[in-house]
């Protein structure tokens, strides 16, 4: 039997209607990559939030500036290897994270942050709210980004 001077408590659950976003800036020059990655996605997935969701999109957007003057540590500069294969045999292709520095400087913080996002429809909805820049000029201060420390 219930007690009368009892009250029920109800779980919110968040949806995409009730989320509120806000804009954050990360400066990631001489910041370690991986460091700097796993931070970052966790504002992107909203786990910094009190009312996080799993099944939904509650993130905030993040934009990293000075991408290319991000840090590594130990030999990784000439260790570590990306891979991307064409399609057809024999082209898988490997570039070191020097090579991949000097053609692409913002390729290495996306991979590495949105690596570490679910590989899902969810996923892709989640890495469209990460804008990463070379240089420290960006197009987005319109939106009023709040500098975050990482």
């Amino acid at each position: 039997m219930t007690n009368p001077n009892q009250h029920s408590q109800k779980t919110l659950m968040s949806n995409s209607s009730t989320v509120q976003r806000k804009w954050h800036l990360v400066d990631a020059k001489d910041k370690t990559l991986g460091r700097l990655a796993t931070k970052v996605s966790s504002i992107l997935k909203g786990k910094n939030k009190t009312n996080y969701t799993p099944h939904v999109d509650n993130g905030d957007y993040v934009i990293v500036i000075n991408a290319a003057q991000i840090h590594l540590t130990g030999k990784k500069w000439f260790q570590k290897l990306y891979y991307k294969h064409s399609g057809y045999p024999g082209g898988l292709t490997k570039v070191n994270a020097t090579e991949m520095m000097k053609k692409f400087p913002t390729r290495m913080v996306e991979k590495a942050i949105l690596g570490m996002i679910p590989h899902t429809k969810l996923g892709s909805q989640i890495g469209k709210k990460l804008f990463v820049y070379p240089q420290a000029d960006h197009n987005h201060q319109a939106q009023k980004p709040e500098i975050l420390e990482v």
